[in-house]
């Protein structure tokens, strides 16, 4: 578990689909990070059990002050760096609970994790380049651009994406206030 001034970032449990479906069937959600919107509290389930607590290092992030799960951060491996000791940091969050800085708050704490207790070299992120809230967080972590990856990945829709491209090493990190 991570804790920070407003959030516990905590493993996932299946009572949590609720609190997911809430937040993960927003049409203003889901499309930012390339996946569709859930249908139902089933899809949120699977979505617990199959990626959440068996594929991806993820955490639930808790709201300390009501106890509810506003969103998810966390790390998979980043396909497009396979030679480096890396991971790529991916979010979401609740619409009701943007522009707050609780994902700038939860995203420092990540990196710090990351570089702290997982001994990574490097951390990459990725956005749609439409996406500028999570740009903002982006910058305020400290981010270098890297540019934009054209025609990138497909998302849920089929189409094809571009993406803006950002990492840090862990030097600039150190160099960097958290």
């Amino acid at each position: 578990m991570i804790e920070t001034e407003r959030l516990l970032l905590r493993e996932w449990v299946l009572d949590d689909v609720d609190d997911l479906y809430d937040y993960a069937k927003n049409p203003n959600v889901g499309p930012h990070g390339g996946w569709k919107p859930h249908e139902s509290k089933d899809e949120s389930l699977d979505i617990i059990q199959n990626l959440f607590l068996d594929k991806y290092h993820c955490w639930a992030m808790v709201l300390k002050e009501t106890g509810k799960v506003i969103g998810s951060i966390g790390y998979e491996v980043d396909k497009k760096r396979p030679d480096v000791n890396c991971r790529e940091l991916g979010y979401a969050m609740g619409e009701d609970y943007w522009g707050r800085g609780l994902m700038t708050e939860a995203a420092k704490a990540v990196i710090r994790y990351a570089f702290d207790e997982m001994s990574l070299d490097l951390v990459s992120v990725y956005r749609s380049p439409n996406n500028h809230r999570s740009g903002r967080v982006i910058e305020k972590c400290g981010f270098v651009y890297e540019g934009i990856l054209r025609k990138a990945y497909k998302i849920y829709d089929g189409s094809i994406r571009d993406v803006a491209c950002y990492s840090m090493t862990k030097e600039e990190f150190e160099n960097h206030v958290c």
